[in-house]
C-alpha cells in the first residue's frame, strides 16, 4: 500500500537540459561554487552529450544555455563554447557507458582533502548517502583540458563512482542526475565534517560500523527519493521562471 505522492509528483517533469541546470544550481549552494570552474555532462546515448557551457557560472545558467557536443568535443547545438576541461568527461564517457551523468568541480572542502591527498573518513550517516566507491587519484600531471592527462585520470579511477583528484577537485558519476546530486552533496558533507572532526582533534577513524559502510557503498544513489526533489523545489522557489523559455520569462 502506497502512502503520499509518488516520486513523479514531487517535481515537474524535467528535460535532460533542465536537470543539468538544476543540478548545477543546487550544487552551487552546497559549495560547488569555484567561479567558472566545473562541468556536467549528460550522455544522450546517441554519440552526443549535453553539457553546461563555458563562460557562465553554475548559478546563472538556464536550460537555453545548455549545449550539445559530440564525443570529440565539437559543438553540435548551442550558442556557447565548450568548457575548457571537457576532455575529462569525453574520455570518461568513451570507456564508461554505464555513466549517464558526470560532474566535476572544485568544492570547498572536497578540494582541501584532494589537495592533502587523503580520503576523509565517513563519520556520520549523511556523509555516506548516495553510496558508490570513493577513491583518490593521487597524481597531478597537468590540467585535464589535456586529453592525455584526462585519460590517465579516467584510467586511474577504474570502476570507481567518486574521486578526489589530487591538486584539483572532485569527479562524481552516476546513472541518473538524482544519484549524482546525492553523491555530490554527501561527498562535500563528508569532507566538511571530517575536517571539523580533525580540527577538534578527533581520534576515531569512523564510528560507523563496517556493515553500514559496505551497504552504503553498494547503493547506486537512487534509493533516497525526495532528497534531489526537495533541492529542486527550493531552487524553483528561488527562481520561479527558471524552467520557462526565455521569451516567456521576458
Amino acid at each position: 500500500m502506497a502512502f503520499g505522492p509518488t516520486p513523479d509528483k514531487l517535481i515537474p517533469d524535467l528535460s535532460p537540459a533542465q536537470e543539468i541546470v538544476l543540478l548545477a544550481r543546487t550544487l552551487w549552494r552546497e559549495g560547488y561554487d569555484d567561479h567558472l570552474a566545473g562541468h556536467i555532462t549528460y550522455n544522450l546515448g546517441d554519440g552526443t552529450l549535453l553539457c553546461n557551457p563555458w563562460l557562465l557560472t553554475w548559478n546563472e545558467i538556464r536550460p537555453q544555455d545548455i549545449i550539445r557536443i559530440d564525443v570529440d568535443g565539437n559543438v553540435v547545438e548551442g550558442d556557447w563554447p565548450v568548457p575548457l576541461g571537457i576532455p575529462l568527461h569525453l574520455e570518461l564517457h568513451k570507456v564508461r557507458p554505464d555513466v549517464q551523468v558526470a560532474m566535476h568541480n572544485h568544492p570547498r572542502f572536497g578540494t582541501v582533502w584532494a589537495d592533502m591527498g587523503e580520503v576523509p573518513p565517513a563519520y556520520d550517516q549523511s556523509s555516506t548517502l548516495g553510496g558508490g566507491d570513493l577513491i583518490l587519484v593521487d597524481e597531478y600531471d597537468e590540467a585535464v583540458n589535456n586529453a592525455q592527462a584526462a585519460r590517465k585520470v579516467v584510467a586511474a579511477m577504474g570502476d570507481a563512482d567518486l574521486a578526489l583528484l589530487a591538486g584539483h577537485g572532485v569527479f562524481v558519476l552516476g546513472v541518473t542526475t538524482r544519484a549524482v546530486h546525492q553523491r555530490a552533496v554527501a561527498l562535500e558533507i563528508r569532507c566538511r565534517n571530517a575536517w571539523m572532526v580533525r580540527a577538534a582533534d578527533g581520534r576515531r577513524t569512523s564510528p560507523l560500523p563496517a556493515h553500514w559502510l559496505e551497504r552504503s557503498r553498494g547503493s547506486d544513489g537512487n534509493g533516497f527519493v525526495g532528497y534531489w526533489e526537495s533541492s529542486v523545489r527550493a531552487e524553483l522557489r528561488a527562481d520561479p521562471d527558471l524552467l520557462a523559455d526565455r521569451e516567456e520569462a521576458d
